[in-house]
């Protein structure tokens, strides 16, 4: 059976424009990539977890804020490497500062065969993007989520 991930599509209005809060992986192998690696927050959906408490979860994990709202689901989403996401799209109720971001942290050996363990954040960084921005920032296999999006809001 393929993994399955759970995530939210966090959007604001900014003057009159539609943003969507999308996360930058930590780590060294994402440290030069920008265009195409991006996400929207999301993570492993535990075993009997419900897909929207997993997907708050994760948020929470890598922004280091709750994210309450009005869920409306937007589908699944089966990726490249076989994992399926499911997303929710959720209008943010609180200015999420993304300058402040306090994300979860994971260990690997780094250098490869070093021996040495190092600790990375799961998320380095976030940011507000439109959705033009946010078609070239995010993961190939997360652009399905943002034609849907749009539809669901009357933009597509």
């Amino acid at each position: 059976m393929a993994k399955r991930s759970a995530g939210l599509l966090i959007y604001r209005r900014s003057d009159g424009v539609l943003k969507v809060l999308l996360v930058h992986p930590g780590g060294p192998f994402w440290a030069k990539k920008d265009e195409g690696a991006w996400s929207i927050p999301k993570g492993l959906v535990g075993v009997d977890e419900d897909e929207l408490a997993a997907a708050q979860r994760e948020t929470e994990e890598e922004l280091g804020i709750k994210v309450d709202g009005t869920f409306a689901r937007l589908g699944d989403y089966k990726q490249p490497g076989g994992k399926v996401v499911t997303a929710w799209s959720v209008e943010a109720r609180i200015d999420i500062d993304v300058a402040a971001i306090k994300s979860n942290m994971f260990t690997m050996e780094w250098p490869p065969k070093s021996g040495s363990l190092k600790e990375f954040p799961e998320v380095d960084r976030a940011g507000w993007f439109t959705l033009a921005e946010t078609e070239v920032k995010i993961l190939k296999g997360q652009r399905p989520m943002l034609s849907d999006f749009a539809r669901q809001q009357g933009t597509g």
